[in-house]
């Protein structure tokens, strides 16, 4: 089954309670998003390849580590999930940029896809998709599936909070891809929205309720 990572840092974990925070205003919300998420990618992407190079410095020839094998791509699921993509650039400038829009057929309450942008050589790299919050898992498998039909081997799934059946469902139908998570909280109420969770990220990321 795909690993399912739960990242407790401290850092994380004070920041994810100011985002949970209610009366935290839109500016704050939208800038711990990103730090977060910025941390995050420095977890998630741990055990990326390296290769040992020759530098040169002002006293001499060093011997260093640069990433190798694949490159990278960010696929943010919208809309929320635009709201991680800049600070994870910022770590991974060289990185590539796909969108995948989903809305849930009001009969079915499948996700139908609206929009799906990919980078040419998506294919060749590996990808991480990002979303906020991981609530019944439908939007992200998905997801997940309509990357994989570009041919895409190596994805990881990337939400800061995560009810337990969301991590579940995606592991049933995904089990080759890891989720990272900040935090998987206590359960999925009625409406489908993660309890405690910290409401509609969408929301109040862009200031829309």
């Amino acid at each position: 089954m795909g690993n399912l990572h739960v990242l407790d840092h401290p850092l994380i974990q004070h920041k994810l309670s100011l985002l949970r925070n209610k009366n935290t205003p839109v500016k704050e919300f939208r800038e711990l998003v990103g730090e977060i998420s910025a941390l995050m990618c420095y977890e998630a992407t741990r055990n990326l390849p390296m290769k040992e190079i020759e530098v040169e410095t002002p006293v001499a020839v060093a011997k260093a580590k640069v990433l190798a094998g694949k490159k990278l791509a960010i696929v943010p699921i919208l809309r929320a999930g635009v709201g991680m993509v800049d600070a994870m650039v910022d770590l991974i400038p060289s990185a590539k940029i796909g969108h995948i829009g989903l809305f849930r057929d009001p009969e079915t309450h499948e996700p139908v896809k609206y929009y799906c942008k990919m980078p040419n050589d998506v294919a060749e790299r590996n990808v991480f998709i990002v979303d906020p919050m991981l609530a019944t898992g439908g939007s992200a498998i998905a997801a997940i599936s309509f990357v994989k039909e570009y041919g895409v081997k190596n994805i990881t799934l990337m939400d800061i909070i995560a009810a337990p059946e969301g991590v579940e469902a995606v592991r049933k139908a995904h089990p080759d891809v890891d989720i990272f998570v900040a935090s998987v909280d206590e359960k999925l109420n009625e409406h489908a929205y993660i309890v405690p969770g910290l409401g509609d990220a969408g929301d109040r990321i862009f200031g829309t309720k």
